[in-house]
């Protein structure tokens, strides 16, 4: 959210912020504000897909900035959209503009597009640093507010409604703060920032009350829209020129207009009511106004900014067990296990989305605008998403032949409506005065186990209760998705896996029978996989749902640099200092050589400048796998996780693979980037093996069969491409697998992962 115009009016009046050496104190951060300056101030790639090793490096450098500098960071994260549907248009109008952003930068033109998986790859390296994390179940800012007014210390972001917020502790803009150059000495580093507080701003302004600088907010406009007659008002006002009940001076801007004449009152009460008398409304009375006027609209949107003294972030940062009331206590109630997977970063938005808001927005990428997007190769596994999220009720365990575990449906419940909306303010709690709970849904309460047995959904704000429909009834999801440069809304029926397994009994579900919905869905074995690293499983299973899928299929050069990739990010991974225990535990191996291997491989990444075009047909594809693989981490995390997270920042950089690809098309092969080295040869022709077998004998997933796909044929393609290079599954096999067995023993049992 932001305020329009105020980050360039207060950056530009110097005496608004102060000089700060900041260091032994608490620092709350806007989590989504830090990833996206991060990436983007810093110049890391966009065009190729995304180099998430180097975000992953910059991100490590920061928080040791901050350590350094005795800093305690405390991240907190957007959720899902608001429920309230009042930032909707404002959501469309910029996921509109970065489709167009994204076929600006595929054809070497300017824009700025966040690599899909950027936000994946920062939960893992905070949760790898142990850094204090919580995911709001929708927008932040409020909620970084009430913890840091609290606390009274400051908060870290680049969003000009904190210039609003009455924070004790004050805002650092992003912008100002120099994490990359510490200064002091060594016990005593600290980093050279600014500070803004409220104080200030109001001092110069005569000392006016603070509690007027939501009005301002609201009368200039914010991502929640303005009220229509705020433009009247200001006409009248005349603010530009200093009318009003200003000091006389001329305003250098609006804004500064609007604060000049906000000066003048002494509350907001009294503010409101010169509105009302202004307007011809009948007099401002309390906290009402005229229904449906002005002062009344202004009045609602300046509540957004009230802060209650106690937040429930405090509980959850010092220990607490259970999620806040965000996620307990909101429209859709989740099982006890999903909120505290949510508030931990580990469920994302778009499963929060699809259940709340019966809605999701697409991410867009760098891609071929001219074909269909690259979302649509990965839209089996979404309808799954859909389609378990839709499902209540309860599933018995039964002990098969062998004594494997098997689940039979029992009771099937579709909690799913079309076109259910509604809900609470913004950061999912009702604001002002009293901070009454009314609006929100009704849920049932999880039990001590954190298993719900059921939940309804209201809608919030005047609408109709979701209802359960009968198994005929169609469920569908709506999906904002790119259709040439165009956002299209389109309705995505949800398709239960045919694996009994239900929304609130996930809790009590046998890890296998959750891995055996992932892998159905998947279209894949759990054999096929066997021969890989554990953390690679779901990377690899991907890689060949994705040949499957993708259209136009991927070529054999593709899925080769692919894994090539996957070998380059677990030699790097194990090649960091301090992983001391690697050389011991395979103690054979030549880890010179090996090191060379990494070297070579290295070398082809295009790099920055380079006149190299790009090839846009790539960049389709590659993208299309990126959002399988997006996709695919969802419903993983729906699962609770039946396989581990892949190492993202080691799994994927795309100007590496562009680069390989390349080198791979001059008609060289792949194994002549790998020579010398035993274990990463073994490991690439391990890898794309079992690719081969995934892409080539996958048993139909649940929402497969019979389907066609959205503007496709529905014919089957070649498994062409992908089976030469390997050498079968037999003795180097195994002795990988065993290998890697050994290499990744520790990481396995690591609890971050």
């Amino acid at each position: 959210m932001g305020v329009q115009g105020l980050t360039t009016y207060v950056e530009g009046n110097r005496q608004f912020l102060q000089d700060v050496k900041f260091r032994d104190s608490r620092l709350v951060i806007d989590g989504c504000s830090l990833y996206f300056r991060l990436y983007f101030n810093h110049g890391l790639d966009q065009q190729h897909g995304g180099d998430y090793d180097a975000f992953a490096r910059l991100l490590t450098q920061f928080l040791s900035a901050l350590a350094a500098c005795n800093i305690q960071p405390y991240v907190v994260l957007d959720g899902g959209m608001d429920p309230s549907d009042k930032k909707f248009a404002t959501l469309r109008q910029r996921l509109q503009s970065k489709i167009r952003e994204a076929d600006n930068i595929s054809h070497g033109r300017s824009g700025s597009i966040l690599p899909i998986l950027t936000r994946d790859v920062f939960i893992q390296v905070l949760s790898q640093r142990r850094i204090p994390i919580y995911q709001c179940s929708a927008e932040a800012d409020w909620e970084i507010a009430c913890l840091a007014h609290q606390w009274k210390c400051p908060v870290l972001t680049n969003d000009s409604d904190f210039y609003i917020f009455d924070l004790p502790g004050g805002y650092l803009p992003f912008n100002f703060f120099q994490w990359t150059n510490l200064n002091g000495k060594a016990s005593h580093h600290y980093i050279s920032a600014r500070c803004y507080t409220t104080n200030g701003l109001c001092h110069w302004f005569g000392g006016m009350n603070p509690e007027l600088l939501p009005l301002c907010a609201v009368l200039t406009g914010n991502d929640y829209g303005t009220p229509k007659d705020a433009e009247t008002l200001l006409a009248v006002l005349d603010v530009g020129r200093g009318g009003g009940r200003g000091k006389g001076r001329a305003p250098s801007s609006r804004i500064e207009g609007i604060l000049i004449w906000l000066s003048s009152f002494s509350s907001p009460a009294e503010a409101l009511e010169e509105v009302s008398r202004l307007m011809g409304e009948e007099g401002f009375r309390g906290k009402r106004g005229q229904k449906g006027g002005l002062s009344s609209q202004l009045w609602a949107g300046m509540q957004e900014y009230h802060l209650t003294p106690q937040s429930s972030l405090a509980y959850w940062f010092s220990g607490g067990k259970a999620a806040p009331g965000g996620w307990t206590s909101g429209l859709a109630q989740l099982p006890g296990c999903l909120s505290l997977a949510a508030a931990k970063g580990l469920l994302a938005p778009l499963v929060v989305d699809a259940l709340v808001m019966h809605r999701v927005l697409l991410i867009p990428q760098v891609e071929n605008s001219k074909l269909s997007s690259s979302h649509c190769s990965a839209r089996k596994i979404r309808q799954a998403i859909y389609g378990i999220l839709q499902r209540t009720g309860s599933v018995q365990l039964l002990r098969g032949p062998g004594g494997g575990v098997q689940a039979q449906d029992t009771m099937v419940q579709e909690n799913f409506s079309q076109g259910m909306r509604g809900g609470r303010g913004r950061g999912g709690r009702a604001r002002g005065v009293g901070h009454s709970s009314g609006g929100r849904g009704q849920g049932i309460l999880p039990t001590q186990q954190g298993v719900n047995v059921g939940f309804r959904i209201e809608k919030a704000a005047g609408g109709g209760t979701m209802q359960t429909q009968g198994p005929s009834a169609p469920i569908c999801v709506e999906e904002y998705d790119r259709l040439d440069l165009n956002l299209r809304k389109n309705q995505e029926e949800a398709h239960p896996p045919r694996t009994p397994i239900h929304l609130d009994t996930l809790g009590q579900a046998p890890v296998a029978v959750r891995l055996g919905v992932l892998l159905e869905v998947l279209g894949v074995k759990e054999s096929d996989l066997a021969a890989v690293p554990l953390h690679l499983r779901l990377a690899v299973a991907v890689t060949g749902f994705w040949v499957r899928e993708a259209i136009p299929t991927p070529s054999q050069p593709q899925v080769q640099a692919l894994v090539l990739g996957m070998v380059y990010g677990e030699l790097s991974w194990s090649n960091q200092p301090g992983a001391t225990h690697y050389q011991y535990a395979v103690p054979q191996l030549n880890w010179a050589a090996e090191r060379n291997v990494l070297s070579g491989l290295d070398r082809q990444r295009v790099r920055p400048g380079e006149r190299r075009g790009l090839d846009v047909g790539v960049a389709h594809s590659l993208s299309q796998w990126q959002a399988c693989l997006w996709s695919a981490l969802c419903l993983n995390q729906l699962l609770l996780q039946p396989l581990p997270e892949p190492h993202l920042s080691w799994l994927f950089s795309g100007t590496l693979v562009h680069g390989i690809l390349k080198y791979l098309k001059g008609g060289r092969a792949a194994e002549s980037l790998l020579a010398g080295g035993s274990l990463s040869g073994q490991l690439y022709s391990s890898l794309l093996d079992v690719v081969r077998n995934c892409s080539s004998k996958a048993h139909p997933s649940s929402s497969a069969t019979g389907r066609g796909r959205r503007g496709r044929g529905r014919g089957r393609r070649g498994r062409r491409g992908v089976g030469r290079g390997a050498r079968g599954r037999g003795q180097g096999t195994e002795d990988i697998n065993n290998r890697f067995a050994l290499l990744m023993s520790e990481e396995e049992s690591d609890d971050d992962w």
